[in-house]
């Protein structure tokens, strides 16, 4: 038997509050399965897998922030 896995809360609320622009009281009335359910409507559907530290670095470089 594997052990439970922690809930995200992290990638959860970044994905609430950030893409979905939901505000903190959605966010926290929203359920689990409301949250996947939403993105899976963003992604097509499709389960994406996590971005990779290499990929990061990658993405930073290609994508630098600018300094206003």
């Amino acid at each position: 038997m594997s052990e439970p896995q922690v809930f995200p809360w992290e990638d959860a609320m970044m994905l609430g509050l950030s893409v979905l622009r939901w505000s903190p009281d959605q966010f926290w009335r929203a359920t689990p399965r409301e949250l996947f359910t939403a993105w899976e409507g963003l992604s097509g559907g499709r389960r994406m897998e996590p971005a990779l530290c290499q990929d990061l670095k990658r993405m930073m470089e290609a994508f630098p922030d600018s300094e206003w």
